[in-house]
């Protein structure tokens, strides 16, 4: 049974597991620094499909299938599926795992969804809801465009503060398998809003809520950023890193020497055209589902803070002229249960 420490902070008793997991991206991300770490790098970014929304459900479903396969089980075995991603309605993630026939929970976390339906499904295992559950996360960056800035037709201009949207999907089984890695426990953030208007600067619209969801779960728990060998954010980039960092100096908390960043260890920033790093729900799923957790079963990383961040925008708030709100849910996968 989980034990709540806060308003925001839950302890998984059992320590549930993360049994299975898979990573599918794109061209440009399998030339990354982390190429070789995932399951498959498709050379063809439309998947076989027709349109890109098309191209995003299926990589989407290639890739919790391929978790599922990967645990040992059929669709069928799969308790429930906690998923979503960018498009409106999360059509994505609708339209691709229809087929599945999966009891379906949709979320809406922005670039944060992978954070937030693993805290679900590990809450599910955890309180004996389910026996196995599925996560899942995608992005894809022409859908992505065509949705909120313009078609790649339009051939616009990128600022420098503006991050790729990744063409990747990450996907978890979670049960209790007892192997790691394992959930520890999960901080639920807040929406913060500082009033940045700006959607080419998604880090420093998200990095508020970062800081308030690592502060939260330091505090609660009783752990200091030296408990944990990495903190990982995604996806704040170079601009939402270093304001993260800078803001909990104030607080008088130094995550400088073990925090990275999804969205700077997904490309090459020197020589990968995609100025302050990468970004959309499948950047940090990738990067966790591909090069994280076997970091955390090989042992070479005991514990690992997963905070997902996202933008909770859409193109119609945009248009009239709203702030951009921030949040972050944080995820502490550790590779001892205790």
């Amino acid at each position: 049974m989980s034990l709540r420490l806060s308003q925001n902070t839950i302890i998984l008793n059992t320590s549930p597991s993360i049994a299975s997991y898979a990573s599918i991206v794109g061209k440009k991300e399998g030339e990354g620094p982390l190429g070789k770490h995932f399951d498959f790098v498709n050379d063809d970014n439309t998947f076989g499909e027709s349109t890109w929304e098309k191209s995003e459900s299926r990589l989407q479903k290639d890739t919790v299938s391929k978790a599922i396969s990967k645990a040992n089980l059929v669709p069928a075995d799969i308790d429930f599926i906690f998923a979503g991603d960018l498009l409106n309605q999360c059509v994505g993630t609708t339209f691709g795992l229809r087929e599945l026939e999966i009891p379906f929970i949709g979320l809406y976390g922005a670039c944060s969804t992978m954070a937030e339906s693993i805290a679900m499904a590990g809450i599910f295992i955890d309180n004996d809801v389910a026996i196995n559950a599925a996560a899942v996360t995608s992005s894809h960056f022409c859908s992505a465009e065509k949705q909120f800035r313009f078609p790649l037709e339009y051939g616009g201009q990128r600022t420098p503060t503006s991050q790729w949207t990744a063409t990747a999907s990450g996907a978890v089984v979670i049960n209790k398998k007892n192997a790691p890695p394992f959930i520890r426990a999960v901080t639920i953030g807040k929406i913060m809003d500082l009033g940045v208007v700006d959607v080419n600067n998604m880090g420093a619209a998200m990095a508020p809520a970062a800081h308030y969801t690592i502060g939260k779960h330091l505090a609660d728990t009783g752990k200091s950023p030296d408990d944990f060998d990495l903190i990982l954010t995604g996806d704040l980039g170079l601009v939402g890193s270093d304001l993260l960092i800078d803001l909990l100096n104030r607080d008088g908390t130094d995550i400088s020497e073990n925090h990275n960043d999804c969205g700077l260890m997904l490309y090459d920033l020197d020589e990968q055209d995609v100025h302050a790093g990468g970004s959309g729900c499948g950047c940090s799923a990738s990067v966790l589902c591909g090069y994280i957790l076997d970091q955390i079963r090989d042992g070479i990383l005991s514990d690992v803070l997963f905070v997902a961040t996202g933008a909770l925008m859409s193109p119609t708030t945009v248009e009239q002229g709203e702030s951009i709100p921030g949040i972050a849910h944080a995820i502490h996968i550790s590779g001892k249960s205790e």
